[in-house]
Parts: C-alpha cells; sequence; structure tokens
C-alpha cells in the first residue's frame, strides 16, 4: 500500500466495504501513538452507517479517559478483506498500530514524500 506525506503527516487511502458491498475510500493519516486499527469522526461513522459493537473506555496520551463508540466494517488490506475496529473519535480518521502489526512502514519525509506500507517477511 501507499500513500503520500501532505503536511507532514503521513497519509494513505483505505477503502471500507460497506454494507450494501459498495466501496468507498477514505484518507487516514497514519497515527503511531494511535494503538487501535482506525478512528473516524462520528459524522463519517453516520454517514456510513457503519454498525455498532460498544463502547470502551479510551485513554489519551494526557491520561484522560473518555467512554468511545466502537464500530465495525470490512477494509480492504493489502488486497485483502479484513474485519476491523473503527473508534468514534476525533475530527480526522486516524490509522493505528494495530493494523501496522507485522508491516514495515516507510515515510519519506518531506511534501509529497512517498508513504509504503509491505509485509515483513522473514
Amino acid at each position: 500500500m501507499t500513500g503520500a506525506v501532505q503536511n507532514l503527516q503521513a497519509c494513505l487511502i483505505v477503502h471500507l466495504i460497506l454494507s450494501d458491498g459498495s466501496q468507498v475510500g477514505l484518507e487516514f493519516i497514519v497515527d503511531t501513538g494511535f494503538e487501535g486499527a482506525l478512528a473516524l469522526p462520528l459524522e463519517t461513522i453516520a454517514q456510513l452507517k457503519l454498525p455498532f459493537e460498544l463502547e470502551l473506555d479510551s485513554v489519551f496520551a494526557d491520561g484522560n479517559a473518555v467512554l468511545t463508540p466502537v464500530h465495525s466494517a470490512t477494509i480492504l488490506w493489502q488486497n485483502k478483506q479484513i474485519d476491523v475496529a473503527i473508534l468514534g473519535l476525533g475530527e480526522r480518521p486516524l490509522l493505528g498500530t494495530a493494523l501496522l502489526a507485522s508491516y514495515r512502514l516507510t515515510v519519506d519525509f518531506l511534501e509529497s514524500g512517498q508513504v509504503t506500507i509491505l509485509p515483513i517477511t522473514a
């Protein structure tokens, strides 16, 4: 998977497969401080009609805990369909380290620099 640096943020498009079988591509910012898979603003989750699963406490870097809704979705990840949990929080779509496990993230940190996520091969 590849993306590009925008305003010194590593960005890439992730395709969600909606309940009607259609796909929508959303741009996510890679956030290595976020341990979840994906996070989307609640407004986006509502527009996409993603199914609600549960609520959990999310602890932020400042130590504050917030009750956070968790929704489910199927995404295309490395040309495979996988099911992921999407946290309903924030104002920007975020891609976290849960999706990066066993992958190599490479970022050329300059405007329009390349962002690459590839499987780590033994």
